[in-house]
């Protein structure tokens, strides 16, 4: 299709990827940090979350210099994995990394996602959602108009990355 990266690799094309740095992304509520963690788990690659490195437990944000330098300690890393979208990071993070996980999943899914891990604690986040946040379900509904096309214009661009697009948490499964 016209919105789909030209080199994406399908699983069945590579027997080991090669993986040192790299980025999982995709809309809140599609399971990111969960698959992230399993890549983690299968890789031993060191996870990083974005959200725990810009967001403060009192649900206030550090000041973006203090992102920025903890973004780019990471990325002078050897080998990492960073779970997280954050528009403003995602062209550096794919200029530093060798494979992307792009989450492409149904709005539905995703407010689900949102929804299913309301009121527990998350090792991504410092704290608990307790409550809807209607300013985030409403970034969640606009994700495959608003950020998604800008997200397959970043892909197009670093398509001589190795590139893995999930359209259900089924292909991400079995992968």
């Amino acid at each position: 299709s016209r919105n789909k990266p030209r080199n994406i690799l399908i699983r069945e094309e590579i027997s080991e990827p090669y993986m040192q740095k790299t980025i999982v992304i995709g809309c809140p509520g599609s399971g990111k940090s969960h698959f992230s963690k399993q890549l983690h788990k299968v890789t031993k690659l060191p996870l990083f979350h974005l959200d725990m490195m810009f967001w403060n437990p009192d649900k206030t944000t550090v000041k973006k210099e203090i992102f920025l330098n903890r973004l780019n300690e990471v990325l002078n890393k050897d080998s990492w994995i960073i779970d997280g979208n954050y528009q403003s990071t995602m062209d550096l993070r794919m200029d530093n990394c060798d494979t992307v996980f792009f989450l492409d999943y149904p709005l539905e899914d995703c407010l689900k996602g949102v929804a299913d891990r309301k009121g527990k604690p998350r090792t991504d986040m410092p704290w608990v959602e307790t409550e809807d946040d209607e300013d985030f379900l409403e970034f969640i509904k606009n994700f495959n108009t608003q950020t998604r096309p800008k997200i397959l214009n970043l892909l197009e661009k670093h398509n001589h990355k190795q590139i893995f697009i999930f359209k259900s948490r089924q292909e991400s499964d079995e992968f």
